[in-house]
């Protein structure tokens, strides 16, 4: 859906293809047909340069495009033979190859071959189809106005047909190529969505894994101190209380939006990284050669561990972004935990999307993606003033923002 304020442009846009069109045809008949000479040399180019007035209409609305295009193409060309047979004193007649409707007539369908290709490479196949027959159809006749004798009529055809079919083929070939291209890059993002999905299961059972090997051992502490420690025994189902609240509050969020991940492919053994574990990524970052200088705003307090997880793999990929591609020897972290949400925030001054290969990169879109299994949101993009930016915004739990 187009926003209001673009509607003028549109419209003034669209207006200009149409006056530029019209232009066009004007100018044909004042530079070919008012000519009264044969179309050589410079007089060649000067009926060819009003071609280029077309090419916003042509761009815009093909199919109008060629349909002007057509009617003043057999206009010019019966013109040029009515025009061609008075000065010859034989009005009527039909001029031999050569003279001005025959070059007129063929400088036109060049034009027409490059619209059908363009609308075989942007329309659909039937549409195409169509749009070809019709164009052949229009040529053919026009071709009885130049071409004299059977035979000449005949080769005139049958070399209109194969330019028309050419321009055809080599548009749909463009239209093919494009729509597979398409395909790739669709299935691509696919594959990335669910690798990175897979990758987050992973690291959630890491997470739970963890938390339920907490719950268990403070059981067992519970248990045998009950009698003897109560005071203990408290504490240790105080534990157990946290623990669990914080995993079943992941587990509904996340759980129901991952797949389940192959048992086999080993996940990493290690502790789910968290946000205070950035200080190595800072490290790790400097010996790279790109310094990160990290500001902390609001309150610093622990956090559900998805969230810290996800707050932390954004800033990383985005960390590693700026090292393998920005070009920029440093970079600039923001944290704000909110009330109700945690707020990241990296920027740089490199050479911004220009840098990321595939234009976007696989990167952000498991960024993206681990911002939205969250529920929260996600921005990536140029700055204007030079440089990358990318933002999320991560929702705390209301239970975990209270306690």
């Amino acid at each position: 859906m187009k926003a209001p304020q673009d509607t003028p442009r549109l419209l003034l846009t669209e207006t200009l293809a149409w006056f530029s069109g019209i232009a066009y045809v004007v100018l044909l008949y004042v530079v070919a047909l008012n000519n009264g000479r044969e179309l050589t040399g410079t007089r060649l180019v000067l009926a060819a340069l009003p071609s280029v007035l077309l090419l916003p209409l042509v761009l815009r609305r093909p199919l109008p495009a060629l349909v002007l295009l057509l009617t003043v193409s057999f206009a010019a060309t019966v013109r040029a033979d009515s025009v061609m047979a008075a000065g010859q004193g034989v009005m009527g007649s039909i001029p031999p190859a050569g003279t001005q409707a025959w070059q007129i007539a063929y400088l036109q369908a060049v034009l027409t071959d490059l619209t059908v290709g363009w609308i075989a490479a942007t329309r659909s196949r039937l549409t195409a189809a169509i749009a070809s027959m019709v164009a052949l159809g229009v040529q053919i006749g026009g071709a009885s106005y130049y071409r004299e004798g059977s035979s000449s009529f005949l080769a005139a055809s049958a070399f209109l047909a194969l330019t028309m079919v050419t321009a055809w083929t080599v548009g749909y070939s463009v239209r093919e190529r494009r729509q597979h291209a398409a395909d790739l890059r669709a299935r691509a993002a696919e594959q990335a969505v669910t690798a990175e999905r897979l990758r987050i299961a992973r690291e959630l059972h890491d997470m739970v894994a963890h938390s339920i090997g907490v719950i268990a051992i403070q059981a067992g502490v519970g248990r045998r101190v009950i009698d003897t420690q109560p005071s203990e025994a408290r504490n240790a189902l105080a534990a157990i209380e946290d623990t669990s609240r914080d995993t079943l509050a992941g587990l509904r969020r996340m759980l129901g939006a991952l797949r389940q991940a192959d048992s086999r492919d080993g996940a990493p053994l290690g502790p789910a990284p968290v946000l205070a574990d950035l200080d190595g990524l800072v490290e790790r970052t400097r010996d790279a050669g790109v310094r990160v200088d990290i500001e902390w705003r609001g309150e610093r307090r622990a956090l559900p561990a998805e969230i810290e997880l996800s707050g932390y793999r954004i800033i990383q990929e985005a960390v590693t972004n700026v090292v393998r591609h920005s070009g920029a020897n440093a970079c600039r972290v923001t944290i704000n935990c909110g009330e109700g949400d945690l707020s990241i925030e990296i920027t740089d001054d490199g050479r911004g999307l220009s840098g990321l290969p595939g234009a976007a990169g696989y990167g952000l879109t498991g960024m993206r993606e681990r911002a939205a299994l969250l529920h929260g949101e996600f921005t990536a993009g140029p700055r204007s003033e030079g440089g990358f930016r990318v933002a999320a915004r991560l929702p705390v739990p209301v239970v975990a923002a209270v306690r």
